[in-house]
């Protein structure tokens, strides 16, 4: 049976549809509370990498945390590594479910970037 990390946040019910698409299609998952647990700076480079996407894409733009700290404003002038330890430092940051299986990396919940990605279960 095929393994997924899966980083998430449990109140969050874009995360729990996310979770019952891909165990409903046969996965198995570790789950990470990524707000109790985010994800080092060393792991998102790497999901960053793996994700193909810019490093804003991890960003939860819609959060309260976002917002409060005006990242909207700061983040075109910070580097990359200075986004990855922000994101690192505080899960809250980061746009959620991160799903993996190592080689593929998918940010958020889409069903049909899902079907794409990860429908062999």
């Amino acid at each position: 049976m095929k393994r997924l990390t899966v980083y998430h946040y449990p109140k969050c019910s874009t995360c729990r549809n996310a979770l019952k698409w891909l165990k409903e299609r046969g996965y198995e998952i570790d789950s990470i509370d990524i707000v109790s647990t985010p994800p080092s700076a060393a792991d998102l480079e790497r999901l960053i990498q793996l994700s193909g996407l810019d490093t804003r894409k991890f960003f939860n733009t819609a959060g309260e945390v976002y917002k409060t700290m005006k990242l909207k404003d700061k983040l075109p002038h910070m580097s990359e590594p200075e986004m990855v330890d922000l994101l690192a430092g505080n899960g809250r940051l980061i746009k959620r479910p991160i799903v993996t299986d190592g080689k593929k990396v998918t940010v958020g919940f889409k069903p049909s970037e899902f079907e794409n990605i990860w429908q062999q279960g």
